[in-house]
């Protein structure tokens, strides 16, 4: 579990209209043609991941076929395909409902429907979609944005959900203000790397801790301290911050209290993955315990996808505030791959798949 978006299917029925521009809508047809996408049958390790000839969506209101580009990898995934029994609900106990797999994507828009005002064929954009990790995506309009003309199409893959979770931690929930002393637990990570980079774009002080072969990737983000976990308590530092964002889970509160100011707010972003068991739950559940009756403020969330908020990444991304870092790129074919090597826990930055 992590507080990264679950984003669902997207829905779609055959009875809608899809359409080649706004001025000319085409009627759908049973002529759809067919696709490879990645899709699991069964709860299990990654290699439970295929890829298979599927029909193409067929978009419904307010929809955008995409034709995706690159899409990338979140613990939403991990759990998603694993299947710990806490991230099976809603979508089957015993085997996966919904089979497709993947939320961000980056292409190009290939058909909109008739009520869609902002996209047009040919458009490049990125968001969030249910089934992203296919060569065609049904995608709502509004969780799309147009694609910055700076990013390529893996770039831009690697930011949504990871991004969209980093800023509404930060501004949301953790009320950064600029001055503020902001520590980030986890800081090398796909949510870390944008935490980093999105509070110093609020003018705050930032505290990275990392491990010593992210040391300079994490500095280079504009950290102003950065501590290597494996040389350096950051609990017995001496410093007091008045956010942190604790996204590796890999001290309790009694630890990190330590490290804050009588007033501060902790994020829990996430935890440690695994196969098995109650995967980050213990930890995040045991923190907001330990926490109850003190007076730092520990908050556990869920981002949501906001047409606002991905507006917000745009701006950052295209002025040159906010930079994706990439760690592992895979082709589609090579899913499970990339599921698996996310799942180990020492990815620097993202793991992204292009199609």
């Amino acid at each position: 579990m992590d507080s990264s978006i679950a984003p669902g299917p997207e829905p779609s029925s055959a009875d809608d209209a899809t359409s080649v521009g706004r001025s000319a809508p085409t009627p759908v047809t049973t002529r759809r043609g067919t696709m490879k996408a990645i899709l699991h049958d069964r709860y299990g390790r990654p290699g439970v991941l295929k890829l298979r000839e599927v029909d193409k969506p067929i978009i419904g209101d307010h929809q955008v076929l995409v034709r995706v580009h690159a899409s990338s990898v979140n613990p939403t995934e991990w759990y998603g395909v694993t299947g710990p029994y806490f991230a099976r609900i809603g979508n089957g106990l015993r085997k996966p409902k919904d089979t497709t797999v993947g939320a961000d994507l980056a292409g190009r828009v290939e058909a909109v429907a008739g009520d869609v005002k902002e996209f047009q064929p040919g458009d490049e954009v990125l968001g969030i979609s249910g089934g992203a990790w296919a060569e065609y995506a049904c995608a709502r309009e509004d969780r799309l944005v147009l694609k910055p003309a700076n990013l390529s199409f893996e770039e831009a893959a690697a930011v949504p959900v990871a991004a969209l979770t980093a800023l509404q931690a930060l501004r949301d929930k953790g009320r950064i203000q600029p001055g503020h002393k902001v520590l980030i637990n986890g800081a090398s990570g796909g949510v870390g790397t944008f935490a980093v980079q999105i509070a110093k774009s609020f003018g705050a002080e930032v505290t990275g801790v990392c491990s010593t072969r992210n040391v300079e990737l994490v500095r280079s983000l504009g950290a102003d301290h950065v501590v290597d976990y494996t040389q350096e308590d950051f609990t017995k530092r001496g410093e007091r911050h008045d956010l942190m964002l604790d996204i590796a889970g890999s001290r309790s509160f009694f630890d990190f209290r330590r490290a804050l100011t009588p007033e501060a707010t902790v994020v829990l972003v996430g935890g440690r993955m695994t196969y098995r068991g109650l995967g980050p739950l213990p930890h995040l559940l045991g923190t907001l315990v330990k926490s109850r009756g003190r007076r730092q403020k520990v908050i556990f969330f869920i981002a949501k996808i906001t047409k606002a908020d991905l507006a917000v990444l745009h701006e950052l991304l295209e002025t040159g505030k906010l930079k994706p870092v990439i760690d592992r790129k895979y082709q589609l074919s090579e899913a499970s791959e990339a599921l698996g090597y996310l799942g180990e826990g020492h990815a620097r930055g993202k793991v992204v798949i292009y199609v």
